[in-house]
């Protein structure tokens, strides 16, 4: 048996929001870096050459990052890190995780490269404006739908906090996503400043000058 986890991922990407959990429930993993989806190695792991992956110490392997995020939660109760089954939360943290991975997400695999569906430049610039406001769109339902306390579902930081300050920080990035959902904005910077994940975030998702967009 592994005596860690081990993830595939890269800076900026979702894996961050694995690697930001295992970091807040202070588990050890080994980082096995990728390049991207032309990356031969994430093809042996995922064939949907995507990260995140995560191995468990079992040597089970995940995928699917809303996915990982639920399990590890779930697998460490004491770190609070999810709703239990039990709680009149509960419901509202699986619907805004899937809603996350599902609305907005998966939105990213056509933005970030618009030629896997359209093989022009008026119709890549189409598809780029297009999904940065459903983008946008999608996270003015959560914050409708939502009502923060100092984290997204109240009084504890959910792994549901982790992934919206990661994908948050995607296109169309910071700027849209505070003025579409001024509450959520809030919260993200609450999780940006966690102690618990200054030098983390130095290293994998850094706050470079311009970065809120």
């Amino acid at each position: 048996m592994n005596e860690r986890f081990v993830i595939w991922g890269a800076p900026g990407t979702g894996s961050v929001a694995v690697e930001a959990a295992l970091t807040i429930l202070g588990l050890p993993y080994r980082m096995e870096a990728m390049s991207g989806e032309a990356d031969a190695a994430i093809a042996k792991v995922n064939p949907m050459r995507q990260v995140p992956a995560l191995a468990l110490p079992s040597g089970e392997l995940m995928t699917e990052s809303a996915a990982i995020l639920i399990w590890l939660a779930d697998a460490h109760p004491a770190a609070r890190l999810s709703p239990p089954v039990e709680s009149p939360l509960r419901p509202a943290f699986l619907r805004w995780m899937v809603f996350t991975s599902a609305a907005i997400y998966a939105l990213y695999w056509v933005r970030d490269d618009p030629s896997r569906l359209v093989s022009d430049a008026v119709g890549a610039s189409e598809v780029k404006a297009r999904t940065a406001a459903r983008i946008t769109a999608c996270w003015a339902v959560m914050e409708a739908q939502l009502s923060p306390g100092p984290y997204l579902l109240g009084k504890d930081l959910s792994v549901l906090d982790l992934y919206v300050t990661v994908l948050s920080r995607w296109g169309p990035r910071r700027g849209a996503f505070y003025e579409a959902a001024p509450r959520m904005g809030e919260v993200v910077r609450r999780v940006d400043a966690d102690p618990r994940l200054a030098a983390f975030w130095a290293r994998r998702f850094a706050f470079t000058a311009g970065w809120e967009g």
